[in-house]
């Protein structure tokens, strides 16, 4: 963690208003409300308009999952945004991605073992951190196989997460529980 410790605690449930708590009980993961979201809590208005547009991207997406993980986790590398990381690794694994291409995304599109598509997505992500551009030739190599619709949803996903890493970075949101840093 970049931080040691949060510069925002998050809060507990006893204080948040009624509307609130209901939104973070529906957003429970493994029956508990992450951190994330309790910090985020300090901003009511805030957290309730950015978890429509989180959800649209975790869950709502036209990525195939295991590709918007690997672009998640790669933003959330780059971004050393440990937190991120830690709760992509547990929903890469899900959505069909192994531990040895999780390693691999550290290491980025150069990696070997990556199939070309692979590298290419790996790539935008890239792409999009340094530039706030994806480039001709890896715009082309995607477009081979998404949609227009794909490829929106990936510029947002990026763009989403490398948002959230600057918070949580920023505010030092913790690890949960049981969930691997770095």
């Amino acid at each position: 963690m970049l931080l040691k410790k949060p510069r925002v605690e998050p809060l507990s449930a006893d204080q948040l208003d009624a509307e609130t708590r209901e939104l973070l009980e529906r957003s429970k993961m493994q029956g508990r409300i992450l951190n994330v979201f309790s910090t985020l809590a300090h901003h009511p208005k805030l957290l309730k308009r950015w978890m429509v547009f989180a959800g649209h991207v975790l869950s709502k997406s036209s990525l195939p999952p295991r590709e918007r993980e690997m672009a998640i986790l790669r933003i959330g590398w780059l971004c050393q945004a440990e937190y991120e990381w830690g709760q992509h690794v547990l929903i890469g694994r899900e959505a069909g991605l192994t531990d040895e291409e999780i390693a691999r995304i550290k290491t980025g599109p150069d990696a070997a073992g990556w199939s070309p598509f692979d590298a290419a997505l790996l790539l935008a992500v890239d792409e999009l951190r340094e530039q706030a551009l994806i480039s001709d030739a890896t715009w082309k190599k995607l477009a081979e196989r998404y949609t227009t619709e794909q490829l929106l949803d990936l510029i947002f996903a990026v763009g989403q997460y490398n948002l959230v890493s600057m918070a949580l970075n920023t505010l030092g949101v913790q690890l949960d529980e049981g969930i691997p840093g770095f």
